[in-house]
């Protein structure tokens, strides 16, 4: 099927404009090349879309541009199945969208163990919340640091070595029982006949 396998190429394309995009806000000056305005023509008006929900934001993190990748991923999905098999089946569809919800959640889940490594590591080397860096890393890491404390230790009070690692710990056991048990599930629905 040539029209989707060309549909796939050019979902890949883009998606490659908006990671580039995406890169150049992480430079201060970028904002005001000729580059960046026209690579804001081509992929703002699709991530604009994404940023109208608040639940994509946590402080100031804004996860939009992940959904929006992740969904043009599950579509480019959906186009390179079916030109590789010719059709497709309600199971496979099924399956794709839920490694694209995986996909996006183990992204999370590992962008807080390494938040919290990082943490971690600042601790033993004696930085505190100073610098930059350190007050974003401890702004992303201590609601974490909460919530797992409150769900394992109760109402005890814990020192902060112990919270962290159980907190490394915990978020690294369940990115990998998810996973097999998403890998399990993504197999089971793509053999259905449907």
């Amino acid at each position: 099927m040539p029209f989707v396998r060309m549909l796939s190429f050019v979902l890949n394309i883009y998606m490659m404009v908006i990671i580039f995009r995406i890169i150049l806000t992480w430079f201060p000056g970028n904002q005001n090349s000729r580059v960046f305005e026209v690579l804001s023509r081509i992929t703002d008006p699709y991530l604009n879309w994404f940023r109208q929900f608040s639940f994509l934001r946590i402080g100031f993190l804004d996860l939009s541009p992940i959904a929006a990748l992740s969904v043009l991923s599950l579509v480019n999905r959906v186009f390179s199945t079916l030109s590789f098999y010719g059709t497709i089946s309600i199971g496979i569809i099924l399956a794709i969208m839920l490694q694209a919800v995986w996909g996006v959640f183990s992204f999370i889940l590992g962008f807080l163990i390494i938040v919290l490594i990082i943490r971690l590591i600042a601790y033993f080397l004696g930085y505190g919340t100073d610098g930059p860096l350190m007050r974003i890393v401890h702004a992303i890491s201590q609601p974490v640091l909460f919530r797992i404390s409150r769900i394992v230790f109760k109402h005890r009070i814990v020192n902060f070595i112990t919270g962290i690692i159980v907190s490394i710990i915990g978020l690294g056991l369940l990115y990998f029982v998810l996973r097999t048990i998403v890998r399990f599930l993504a197999e089971m629905l793509a053999g259905l006949p449907l």
